[in-house]
């Protein structure tokens, strides 16, 4: 009797070493995948100082695109932006009345810190239809990854106490979104029936046709002061996909759900926008880093 009880005893003793061995290899394979996980890589930064200028160089049959050159010697990396095997990134005047309409250039300001910098500044004084002048990060070849992107920004407070106005801060498309057959991600200050600005987040497949869309009035809408905006996705035809937008560190909107569609890949980026029917109307922007994966 007393041996079939010491042999019941070591059974348990057995299962129960088996089950901690169990519970160490699952830890350890926890902390292998932990481990493994990919780090964000910053692929551009940029505050426009030192050697950045824009070309005023017009080319033949260019639709009005002025490059951004040089290196920031600060951060060590070159005008124009080349991230996602993109070529040819520019400044776009569009329906501009020969860059009267809207202007672009590296201003030295007081910036968010409170010191001297360069910035890039805009203004859209009139509107012709469609005029505006973002920031074109162009021929995308790999269209269909994440990206985080962050900068400082400011924003004049005309056109802000307007009723039932609007500007765009940044926007995507992907391939086919022209022929009304893909993709916008895009980014706004509206304003509503008594002039009180708002934040409004979308996705739509083709203009004034939502997938989806976000409004925020909580968060303040700075005028006059600067103010970090930060954009991230996960490129996904399915529902694992994201849109996130925070102002300040504080989320504007964080949409899960397609990001593109027909898996369209990104097509065109405008990293910085100034267009909407709030005239005239001017932008600061600073410091601007693009990730390949959202920073912790």
């Amino acid at each position: 009797m007393q041996n079939f009880v010491s042999l019941h005893r070591l059974i348990h003793m057995i299962k129960f070493f088996l089950f901690l061995a169990g519970m160490f290899l699952i830890s350890l394979s926890c902390i292998k995948k932990s481990n493994d996980a990919k780090e964000p890589v910053l692929l551009f930064k940029s505050g426009f100082e030192n050697d950045v200028y824009i070309d005023p160089t017009a080319y033949t049959d260019s639709e009005d695109y002025r490059f951004i050159r040089g290196t920031d010697r600060e951060t060590g990396f070159s005008w124009p932006v080349e991230i996602l095997g993109a070529t040819e990134s520019a400044l776009h005047f569009i329906d501009d009345d020969n860059h009267r309409a809207v202007k672009a250039e590296i201003r030295k300001v007081i910036g968010h810190n409170g010191d001297s910098t360069h910035v890039l500044f805009n203004e859209e004084r009139y509107d012709l239809g469609i005029t505006q002048c973002p920031y074109e990060i162009l021929n995308i070849r790999e269209g269909k990854k994440d990206l985080y992107i962050r900068y400082w920004m400011k924003v004049d407070s005309a056109g802000m106490s307007q009723p039932y106005s609007w500007r765009v801060l940044f926007e995507y498309k992907t391939k086919g979104y022209a022929a009304n057959n893909g993709f916008r991600l895009i980014a706004f200050i509206y304003t509503d029936n008594l002039g009180h600005p708002y934040w409004h987040w979308q996705g739509d497949k083709y203009p004034d046709h939502p997938v989806w869309e976000i409004d925020n009035r909580s968060i303040p809408v700075p005028v006059n002061e600067w103010f970090l905006t930060e954009f991230y996705w996960h490129w996904s035809n399915g529902s694992d996909g994201r849109a996130l937008w925070k102002i300040n560190g504080q989320i504007v909107g964080d949409h899960h759900g397609p990001t593109t569609l027909h898996s369209q890949p990104v097509e065109i980026i405008m990293l910085t926008q100034i267009y909407g029917n709030a005239n005239p109307k001017s932008q600061w922007v600073d410091d601007i880093e693009i990730w390949d994966g959202l920073p912790e």
